[in-house]
């Protein structure tokens, strides 16, 4: 038995919980692409759908907003449910790694590199 090794016991302990939290990360991000979110404008007129990386996935329209006349308040819905939904994912994903730090035990508001 080898005596005197120091730090390396600790070292292996965090290298390891290194690396846990690195496949919780790993984990969370796969997540973030099954999880959706929905944005809506117009009292849900216009409703966008992303993941929660805030990838667009759908774009539904009321038919009854079709008005030529109307044009740029249909562009305007739109842009709008869409800036709503990516907000939304922003959010989402940021809770997600929240949770995940915290189940690791490090800070809820430490800035992770996503």
């Amino acid at each position: 038995m080898i005596k005197g090794l120091g730090g390396f016991g600790d070292m292996a302990k965090m290298m390891k919980a290194a690396k846990d939290m690195q496949d919780r990360m790993q984990q969370m991000q796969a997540s973030l692409d099954s999880i959706t979110v929905t944005g809506e404008s117009g009292a849900g007129l216009v409703r966008a759908t992303a993941t929660a990386k805030g990838e667009l996935t759908a774009l539904e329209i009321d038919p009854s907003i079709f008005v030529p006349s109307e044009k740029e308040v249909v562009e305007d819905l739109i842009l709008a449910a869409i800036k709503d939904a990516q907000r939304k994912a922003q959010d989402r994903m940021q809770s997600e790694m929240a949770r995940v730090s915290q189940e690791l035990g490090l800070p809820t508001d430490m800035k992770l590199p996503f």
